[in-house]
């Protein structure tokens, strides 16, 4: 029998009425889940575990496949199959359009990536005028045209989300919001600049799976979701400014919250 790591990894019961591929996906993700295999780290192999439980190679496939779905590894061609790292950003809802931040030219983005320790880049970068959706036009108080900006955002060269945002045109047309590079500070700043003092941000959150086209732009990882965020940035005055649609891989960020308890 090949030698695994000590306690790893038990046996399999064979009288069981759950399969014995989903006994040893069961065993192996406990292992993750207890650090025994850390992120980033290599699973036995097939023929490891082929020798330790005496399965075939398809049981063991099959087993990794079950994680795989589960986003919890992946496989590389001619190297194995690796824990994936855990989320490398936390979203700190309360903070991250603090006004000081745009005060020291920081985006969003930005100080993420700074808490983390990761660099940051935006890419796809598409600015111009259109037509709004209905569901656009209703959040922005009826715009029937807008100026969307689409960005996609990659830390240490791995894309993590893509977004829209969606400005009504009285404001951001011919303003420095309407060209790629907005400025230090990103468009909230220049919103404030234009006397939009900022006020507040509705968000709506949900997880599903991704389409063809985000697993493409994401570079996702087989049964990875996405999260789906749209936010609406609201004045002083209560007008709606600016509504971000956003598309997060799963895999890259925690969400967090901090709520009152009064």
């Amino acid at each position: 029998m090949t030698s695994l790591p000590t306690g790893s990894l038990g046996e399999v019961d064979p009288t069981s009425d759950r399969a014995v591929f989903r006994q040893i996906a069961d065993q192996l993700r406990e292992a993750i889940d207890r650090g025994r295999f850390r992120e980033g780290e290599k699973l036995p192999s097939e023929a490891e575990l082929v020798d330790h439980y005496g399965v075939s190679r398809m049981t063991v496939r099959n087993s990794f496949s079950i994680l795989q779905g589960e986003g919890l590894v992946h496989a590389e061609h001619g190297k194995g199959v690796f824990v994936r790292p855990r989320p490398p950003v936390r979203r700190l809802a309360s903070d991250r359009f603090a006004r000081r931040h745009r005060d020291q030219g920081k985006s969003a983005f930005i100080v993420e990536a700074d808490a983390a320790g990761s660099h940051p880049q935006v890419d796809g970068l598409e600015v111009k005028e259109e037509k709004a959706s209905q569901d656009v036009s209703t959040r922005l108080g009826s715009a029937r045209k807008v100026l969307a900006r689409r960005r996609r955002y990659l830390l240490d060269g791995r894309p993590v989300e893509f977004a829209t945002s969606y400005l009504p045109l009285d404001i951001a047309r011919g303003t420095q919001i309407a060209e790629l590079n907005p400025g230090p500070g990103g468009i909230y700043a220049r919103l404030e600049e234009l006397g939009h003092r900022l006020d507040r941000f509705d968000e709506e959150i949900r997880a599903r799976m991704p389409s063809p086209a985000e697993v493409k732009t994401l570079r996702l990882a087989s049964g990875v979701p996405v999260i789906h965020l749209i936010r609406t940035a609201y004045d002083t005055e209560g007008r709606a400014v600016e509504v971000c649609d956003t598309i997060m891989a799963a895999d890259a960020y925690v969400l967090s919250y901090q709520l009152p308890a009064n």
